[in-house]
């Protein structure tokens, strides 16, 4: 499993972690996943990548098209717990323009 996720209804927001990576053989579910979520309930989205250990371009642009969904919705993404290595990836793109970003400190 890439994520899993959980609504918090007090604080309007779903709670997404990401494992381990994602990629082209991959991306496709993730968007499926993401998509089911904020089709259930439109919230902001606040995706932990604590254990996230690499991400390609198939999966930035997953993010991507996400954040667009929430958009619809007025609703934000919010990325945390990047490590700095995958950060660098965010801010070569300019997609650390895009998304509200947090970076870990390792």
């Amino acid at each position: 499993m890439l994520m899993d996720a959980n609504y918090d209804e007090s604080a309007g927001k779903w709670d997404v972690r990401l494992y381990g990576e994602v990629d082209i053989y991959n991306a496709d579910s993730l968007k499926a996943e993401l998509r089911a979520l904020i089709e259930e309930k439109p919230a902001d989205l606040v995706i932990d990548c604590t254990n996230l250990k690499y991400i390609d371009s198939t999966g930035l642009g997953v993010l991507v098209s996400a954040l667009k969904k929430v958009r619809e919705a007025e609703k934000q993404i919010c990325i945390v717990n990047l490590k700095p290595y995958i950060a660098k990836i965010f801010t070569l793109t300019g997609l650390d323009k895009i998304f509200s970003i947090e970076v870990s400190a390792e």
